[in-house]
């Protein structure tokens, strides 16, 4: 799991979103962001989680908050992902895993008894200087939106 928190400087990074634009996080200087990592695009609770943010996109836009998905999908799913839910951000292609692994979200998981490396879903809450205000470990996919606009 990450080692971040509240309060330390949010990793710089440069990665290609689901459009091959690169998308830098000094870009956001100035705005607060919303950094969310998943496992993977078009799975069930993957979906759950980025339509949840995409539904209370007015919330966060009106609190001043830009969103932004990462996962280690190509540029393709990624696209894919993003039209088939209409999904109002942009999400990063971070197929060299550069980004999940300067946040420290790639490592061991268990699921049905298998053993397996992959991406911890956690989502960080960065402000406007640069600075992570908050760091969710336990996403709750279909209450995101309420655990970061509390």
């Amino acid at each position: 799991m990450t080692n971040l928190k509240a309060g330390d400087k949010a990793p710089e990074f440069t990665a290609k979103d689901q459009d091959g634009n690169s998308i830098s996080l000094n870009e956001y200087l100035g705005k607060k962001l919303v950094l969310f990592f998943y496992p993977k695009a078009s799975t069930p609770g993957c979906t759950v989680e980025a339509c949840n943010l995409s539904d209370n996109y007015s919330r966060f836009q009106k609190s001043g908050y830009e969103i932004l998905g990462v996962s280690a999908d190509s540029e393709k799913r990624q696209t894919n992902f993003r039209n088939k839910y209409k999904l109002p951000y942009p999400l990063l292609a971070d197929e060299d895993k550069k980004v999940i692994e300067a946040y420290g979200v790639w490592g061991p998981k268990k699921f049905m008894g298998r053993e397996y490396n992959g991406i911890h879903r956690t989502t960080f809450v960065i402000d406007e200087k640069g600075i992570i205000e908050d760091v969710i470990l336990k996403v709750k996919t279909k209450e995101h939106s309420d655990q970061i606009l509390k």
